[in-house]
């Protein structure tokens, strides 16, 4: 089974991701912001994709990006974006240099999120 970790702030895009993806056959783990992503990376589970907003409390999904690209297991693991309209190029950009494989808009299609994830993770 394909293991995704879905961190953001807001409950209410975890649950919606988490909707979407475990009707696909995913298996979904919450997180509510870096801090709480990189605790849950230490406990074992395996993620095959990390689903991450950009903007978070305590630490923020460029900053995350960076901490998970130095952990050994999870150098090449995909992570992808959460966005909204009003992001900053510069913004991605800087997610793109710390390792980030791609963006996903909000609000997004739950068609869009599916093809993501198969896109980063066949």
């Amino acid at each position: 089974m394909r293991n995704i970790l879905v961190v953001d702030n807001s409950d209410s895009i975890i649950e919606t991701i988490s909707n979407v993806l475990e009707k696909e056959g995913y298996s979904v783990t919450g997180a509510s912001d870096g801090v709480d992503a990189l605790q849950k990376l230490q406990m074992g589970t395996r993620f095959n994709v990390i689903i991450a907003d950009e903007n978070m409390p305590n630490m923020d999904g460029v900053s995350l990006t960076r901490e998970i690209k130095k952990i050994a297991a999870y150098e090449f693991t995909p992570i992808i974006f959460l966005c909204t309209m009003s992001s900053s190029w510069r913004k991605k950009e800087e997610g793109k240099i710390a390792g980030a494989a791609g963006w996903l808009m909000k609000p997004f299609a739950p068609e869009n999120l599916v093809a993501v994830i198969r896109k980063v993770s066949p």
